[in-house]
Formats: C-alpha cells, structure tokens, sequence
C-alpha cells in the first residue's frame, strides 16, 4: 500500500490548523469521549460552538478522531495508538528518502 493511501492529505490538511490541534490535544488528555459542548466549554480553542463542530468533523474525517452517535449527542475521542502509528510511517519515508 503506497505511503499517499496511508496518509491521505486530509490527515495533513486536519492537522494545519491551530485550533483542530489544540482540540485532539485536548481530547488526548481527557482519554474519555468528549462532545462539543464539552470541548467548546473547555476553552481549549477561543473558537464558537458551530467551529468547534466543524472543526472536530475535519479531524473526524481525517480519521485522528473517532464519533459515537448516542442519541442527540455525538461523543469525540481519540485513537492515540493509530495517530502515532501514522506519525511513525511519516518518520519512516523521511529516513528513507532523505537519509
């Protein structure tokens, strides 16, 4: 499997922004599901609810955070295993490439 199916440019894009780092930071750290209510309460981003959604749905996408629909609420967490899994590969085609 090539390195570009791995880490799809939408891992990199989720991981451009300030803000959506300062959120996976957070959720990290929390080690259980958080919603956005939570993440928007936690000052971990001086962003509005509606980003912070949007925001969390980027990650989502990128695949760096999980979502579990429980009724109304939607319920964020982290797959530290899995980001750092893909960081190493990161690490690893740089050492390769570039020595």
């Amino acid at each position: 499997m090539a390195l570009l199916e791995l880490l799809p440019p939408t891992f990199f894009k989720a991981l451009c922004d300030p803000n959506r780092v300062a959120l996976l930071a957070w959720l990290a750290l929390e080690r259980a599901p958080r919603t956005v209510t939570d993440a928007a309460n936690a000052g971990c981003c001086a962003v509005d609810m509606s980003v912070v959604s949007r925001h969390l749905a980027t990650l989502r996408d990128a695949g760096l955070v999980v979502a579990d629909k429980r009724g109304k609420e939607v319920f964020y967490h982290v797959e530290t295993r899995d980001i750092a899994a893909r960081l190493r590969r990161i690490a690893s085609a740089l050492e390769a490439c570039c020595g």
